[in-house]
């Protein structure tokens, strides 16, 4: 039976509640992500050093070694998913002792490890890269240039390196983005990013949810009965003038006892929490050229601009108009000419 690109999307995003998580999520999205599928025949290892924030890897035939630079080797079955968190670079191959005989440089430049160009000799048509069309290994990858605030604050909670088995719905979604990735019709660009944005969220959610992972303290807060509710309404409305007071008013708790709670389950107060929310939010906004600072400041509850940029400076040690001109002018990595065929 086919499987409908918006049937899956719409029935993941029911199952998504309206919670802290859900706000988290929403900054690692995919925009253009850079898909591609590598095939390869042993002995293989490529070296990727292309700085990229995130990264999403599974394995569709054969098998494959994730090697990090520091740690151990780490296999990648068919059905399993990594995300690779950058911007370090690590390996990956047939073994984990095959040395590597290709680099991935930024801008997804390929190349050897004299520097010789690769792209046009191992081109094997839209979005596929390799050595022939049907070799031992296939690969899907997933590449997210994100510069996202929000984003942020999640990715640093996850290891560098994190594999999940595949899980019920899984394989459907994979099967799908296998599918997607090599055709070249119109809007497949965006079609690409939904599922894989719907891949990395699934996994995400499946590691923050097993006991012993290292999720970070605002997750676990999350399902206290007195914090949970005070995360939930700081995230669903920041342009609030909240106070703790008002949060424990409706929380049902004192003020003393939320600001005791929530400082010990989360690891700061709740109004340090919000600002921090609110910054990263309004960093987020501030890559908008066409949003004007005043109206940043509104939406994440500053009552001027001058209020905004007061708390920003003081925060990131640079002003929101400062900060917009270094994320709408920096560099935007190499040219088209020596890239993988992510959209050949």
């Amino acid at each position: 039976m086919a499987i409908s690109c918006v049937s899956v999307y719409a029935h993941l995003m029911r199952t998504l509640t309206d919670d802290t998580l859900t706000g988290m999520l929403r900054g690692p999205r995919a925009q253009g992500a850079f898909l591609l599928r590598t095939v390869m025949d042993p002995p293989w290892s490529l070296r990727i050093e292309d700085g990229a924030p995130l990264s999403l890897i599974t394995v569709i035939r054969g098998e494959a070694w994730l090697v990090p630079d520091e740690g151990e080797a780490v296999p990648l079955r068919p059905g399993e998913v990594a995300i690779a968190r950058g911007p370090e670079p690590y390996t990956i191959g047939d073994t984990p002792g095959t040395p590597p005989h290709i680099v991935i440089h930024p801008g997804q430049r390929c190349t050897t490890l004299r520097g010789e160009k690769l792209r046009e000799s191992m081109n094997l048509g839209v979005r596929t890269w390799g050595e022939r069309p049907d070799g031992a290994a296939l690969m899907l990858s997933g590449t997210y240039q994100m510069h996202s605030e929000i984003g942020k604050r999640l990715l640093a909670a996850l290891p560098p390196l994190l594999v999940r088995p595949a899980e019920a719905g899984d394989a459907a979604l994979i099967a799908l983005l296998a599918e997607e990735t090599g055709k070249g019709e119109p809007g497949q660009a965006l079609v690409l990013d939904r599922v894989l944005d719907l891949i990395l969220i699934r996994v995400l959610r499946s590691w923050l949810a097993r006991p012993g992972t290292g999720a970070p303290a605002w997750y676990r807060a999350q399902h206290d009965p007195v914090v949970g509710p005070a995360l939930r309404l700081l995230h669903e409305a920041p342009d609030h003038p909240w106070t703790v007071a008002e949060l424990a008013a409706r929380t049902g708790i004192s003020r003393a006892g939320l600001a005791r709670r929530f400082t010990e389950l989360v690891g700061e107060p709740p109004m340090s929490y919000l600002t921090g929310w609110r910054l990263a939010l309004a960093a987020d906004l501030l890559c908008e050229s066409d949003t004007t600072i005043s109206t940043v400041a509104r939406k994440v509850g500053y009552g001027s601009s001058f209020a905004l940029s007061a708390a920003f400076k003081r925060v990131r040690g640079l002003s929101p108009q400062d900060y917009r001109r270094r994320m709408l002018t920096g560099p935007l990595g190499a040219g088209e000419p020596d890239r993988l065929p992510a959209y050949a």
